[in-house]
């Protein structure tokens, strides 16, 4: 059956790619995406209209007849404006599920996060899409992204008739991989707490993969979606030929927060909470995806670590 698929958030990293894969989907016959800004570069097939993911949309879903939504839009760069952050981010997915209804969707697949656990030293390894969604509310990325969770299972369970997939991501790396964290292991000294967490990634194909398979199938349910082994952080630093400066952890945090403070987004992008991403251990298995669906990773983390390499050294 021919799907009509609107995106949100379909000029960002995620958003981009979802448009690319589907294209090439024999079995979707129109894409419309909203964002506040038109994507970077022309993209066949696409129907974009600007729009914040917090107005109103039930026009585009009748016209356009649709009857898939896929919600990527999220703020993932923390901002200094926390009110706004968590208004595009929680008031945004709630106006899209209110729409999914009115106009009938069939499918509805969110683009989650494994920060929604949350970033804990006595996270259960592996995290499990039965480990309880414990977030950071001190950090709002991973705070709105268990928020947000909570409301789509809420909605799932007062509308059994549509298919609902929540997609679980790590990290997600590639040749398009552009985001606080990306930029902060490019800075030529990369100053690192002493003792770091093992880390996960996914390749952007592979989550794009799983996402058409998704679609394709009309696939219901929670899956995590990581690929295979970790990586040390610096590791990554001397991949990318770099260099890392260790300092304890009660200088970083207090110096980190005063650049924060004073904008400096030269020396971080992040407040002082998001460091937690780094100290806790946050892995999570791909099991439940891989005997559900079928789907086989083409990339581990190391391997699609590197693939960011190559294109870093290429640029």
């Amino acid at each position: 059956m021919l799907k009509n698929v609107f995106i949100t958030g379909v000029s960002g990293y995620i958003g981009t790619k979802i448009v690319g894969t589907l294209s090439g989907n024999p079995d979707v016959a129109k894409i419309v995406g909203i964002d506040i800004r038109p994507p970077r570069s022309k993209m066949d097939g696409l129907i974009f209209v600007a729009r914040d993911v917090r107005e109103p949309i039930m026009d585009l879903l009748k016209a356009h007849e649709i009857d898939t939504v896929i919600h990527a839009a999220y703020v993932l760069a923390p901002i200094h404006d926390q009110a706004l952050m968590e208004d595009i981010n929680v008031a945004g997915t709630r106006n899209i599920l209110s729409a999914c209804v009115q106009a009938g969707v069939k499918h509805l697949l969110y683009t989650s996060s494994t920060t929604s656990y949350g970033f804990y030293a006595d996270n259960p390894n592996p995290l499990t899409e039965d480990s309880p969604l414990r977030g950071n509310d001190d950090f709002t990325y991973a705070k709105n992204k268990k928020e947000i969770e909570a409301i789509i299972q809420d909605f799932a369970g007062q509308h059994p008739e549509m298919v609902v997939t929540v997609l679980r991501p790590c990290f997600v790396v590639g040749p398009g991989f552009d985001n606080p964290l990306a930029r902060y292991l490019q800075k030529p000294i990369v100053i690192l707490p002493r003792k770091t967490a093992s880390f996960q990634f996914v390749h952007e194909d592979d989550l794009m993969g799983v996402i058409n398979l998704c679609l394709t199938r009309s696939i219901s349910g929670i899956f995590n979606v990581a690929g295979e082994g970790t990586m040390e952080f610096p590791e990554m630093v001397k991949q990318l030929g770099n260099r890392v400066v260790h300092l304890p952890i009660w200088l970083l945090w207090p110096l980190n927060n005063l650049f924060w403070h004073l904008r400096f987004r030269f020396l971080t992008e992040f407040p002082s909470p998001g460091l937690n991403l780094v100290l806790h251990p946050w892995l999570a298995s791909s099991q439940r995806l891989k005997e559900k669906t079928g789907y086989r990773f083409h990339y581990n983390t190391r391997s699609a670590f590197a693939d960011f390499v190559r294109t870093v050294k290429r640029s």
